[in-house]
Order: C-alpha cells, then sequence, then structure tokens
C-alpha cells in the first residue's frame, strides 16, 4: 500500500490556492483538479496528492498539532527554493533550511506553516550538493 493523498484544511481556499501555487511547482506540483472556490488538488512527482479545501463537517480548519505534510525535493537548493517561496507568499517560518544529523546523516529539510497555519516541511536526502 502507498500514501495516495493528503487533506489539507483551508478557512480560504482563495487565498490558499495563491500561496500553494507559489509553492508546490518548485517542489514538481502542479494542478490536477480545481474546483475554486471549493478547493484544489495538486498532483505531486511519484503519483501523491495534495487536496486543499474546507473541513467537510463546515467547522473552521484548524491546523493538529503533530501533523505535517513533508514533500520530498530532488536537491538542497530546491529545499531552499521552496521554504522562500512559501515565506514571499505569507508562510512563516518553523525552521530555516539546512542539515538535521537528527534525523539521518544525509537529512536536509526546511519547515514552515501555511497561511492556515498547517505545518509542511521540505525535506531532501542526499547528502551535501
Amino acid at each position: 500500500m502507498s500514501l495516495n493523498y493528503v487533506m489539507i484544511g483551508s478557512n480560504d481556499v482563495t487565498k490558499a490556492r495563491a500561496y500553494f501555487d507559489a509553492v508546490l511547482p518548485l517542489v514538481g506540483g502542479a494542478v490536477v483538479m480545481e474546483f475554486m472556490p471549493n478547493g484544489f488538488c495538486y498532483g505531486l512527482r511519484g503519483g501523491g496528492r495534495i487536496w486543499v479545501t474546507p473541513p467537510f463537517n463546515k467547522e473552521a480548519a484548524t491546523p493538529g498539532n503533530g501533523n505535517m505534510v513533508g514533500l520530498l525535493c530532488e536537491n538542497e537548493a530546491e529545499v531552499q527554493a521552496a521554504y522562500a517561496a512559501a515565506l514571499s507568499a505569507g508562510g512563516t517560518s518553523e525552521g530555516e533550511p539546512g542539515p538535521r544529523p537528527q534525523y539521518g546523516p544525509d537529512f536536509y529539510g526546511a519547515y514552515v506553516r501555511d497561511l492556515d497555519g498547517n505545518k509542511m516541511s521540505f525535506v531532501y536526502f542526499g547528502g551535501a550538493d
């Protein structure tokens, strides 16, 4: 079995779309479906998908403590570019790009929160570029 998709809740899908349009193409993502202003879906390298929609139960979207979407990058430069784009699009930093030896000798990553506070990481496993 493999992971097919993740859902990210948003309280303003239109604003979220602008944010994700600035970030996900930098890590190989492309819009594969859209139902604006109710939601959209990005396809990722390797076949996974990210859906961004309001919660189905009509309650406010809130980030989960301990939840995070990790996006695999092809090199350190891609991690850095995605991190910079996320901040430029209104995201907030949860950890600048750099090595994280506590997660393995070749782990390089950066962490951000989107406009709704959802945590996301950009990671590369390959050693120094």
